[in-house]
């Protein structure tokens, strides 16, 4: 593994232990040259995923970007890391076995508004404004009431 910080092309293991309750492996490494310690992650991969973008353009799927649009939309909300790990790996572990190595981008905000909603509602709400383009107020009151989100007697 190459040194983020030297760029030299070896570094060494100091410690590797399980994370994300078994889904990846977590490495402490030493760079020989600079010293620069850091960590890596090992996950398993099933398939190289390419997502069709609504353009037409298609892109390799990127765990990472899955994981910034769920921290942007969870935003100064109480939610525990270790949730939201794991709502991310059942998301990718459910894009690889759906058995396509092709698949329409909006699979991917399909799953992410269902897992979402099953976190926290206001997340939620946060996602779907960006997803469904949400332009107006009467979009965020229109989809509130579709969601059965707008009363919160019920």
């Amino acid at each position: 593994m190459r040194c983020p910080f030297c760029g030299h092309d070896e570094s060494q293991v100091k410690d590797s232990r399980p994370s994300e309750d078994g889904a990846a492996i977590r490495r402490r490494r030493m760079c020989p040259s600079c010293e620069g310690r850091f960590t890596t992650f090992e996950r398993v991969q099933l398939r190289e995923l390419t997502i069709l973008k609504r353009s037409g353009r298609r892109t390799p799927f990127d765990r990472d970007k899955l994981a910034r649009s769920v921290a942007i939309a969870i935003r100064k909300r109480p939610i525990e890391p270790d949730r939201v790990e794991r709502m991310i790996s059942a998301i990718v572990r459910q894009l690889e076995s759906m058995g396509e190595t092709e698949l329409p981008s909006s699979t991917i905000g399909e799953l992410m508004m269902k897992h979402l909603k099953q976190l926290d509602d206001v997340a939620y709400v946060r996602y779907a404004s960006v997803y469904r383009d949400f332009r107006e107020t009467e979009d965020f009151a229109r989809f509130l009431g579709e969601e059965g989100l707008s009363d919160p007697s019920e």
